[in-house]
């Protein structure tokens, strides 16, 4: 059993692939909403909540790192049919949501889009290191 001083290591892992052609405010804005879906559905990856010396309380955060990677528009489809193939959970956002305001509308905009048709520009993906890994293959560290 790990002492209080050691690092906490896991052997899942919580990743974010974008396409490589995104501006800054697009990449920040896709990397929140993916990741949010993943805190959501997966409440094991949501560490304690926080509170500084004063005694003031923070919300909870994700109790493992968000690797964030990139890849061209092919990667990213590939990515999302591996991810799929191995049952893993993902959340995904479409170019499609860049012109909706609202959740109901970005939910119609995916329902809209058979699967491999949906034009991905960026995904999230949760599950055992080694499967994410082998999902995000090909893809570099953002950066």
């Amino acid at each position: 059993m790990p002492t209080a001083t050691e690092p906490v290591r896991f052997d899942t892992k919580i990743a974010v692939l974008l396409r490589d052609d995104l501006l800054t405010w697009q990449r920040l804005n896709i990397t929140a909403f993916l990741v949010s879906g993943i805190g959501t559905a997966i409440p094991e990856v949501i560490g304690e909540p926080y509170e500084d010396a004063s005694g003031v309380p923070y919300l909870s955060m994700f109790r493992q790192p968000v690797l964030v990677f990139e890849g061209g528009k092919e990667l990213l489809r590939a990515a999302h049919g591996r991810a799929l193939g191995r049952n893993l959970p993902v959340s995904v956002f479409t170019s499609d949501l860049f012109a909706t305001n609202n959740d109901r509308d970005n939910r119609a905009a995916v329902r809209a889009v058979p699967t491999e048709q949906l034009d991905l520009v960026g995904m999230g993906v949760y599950g055992p290191r080694n499967s994410v890994d082998k999902v995000l293959k090909g893809a570099g560290m953002h950066g």
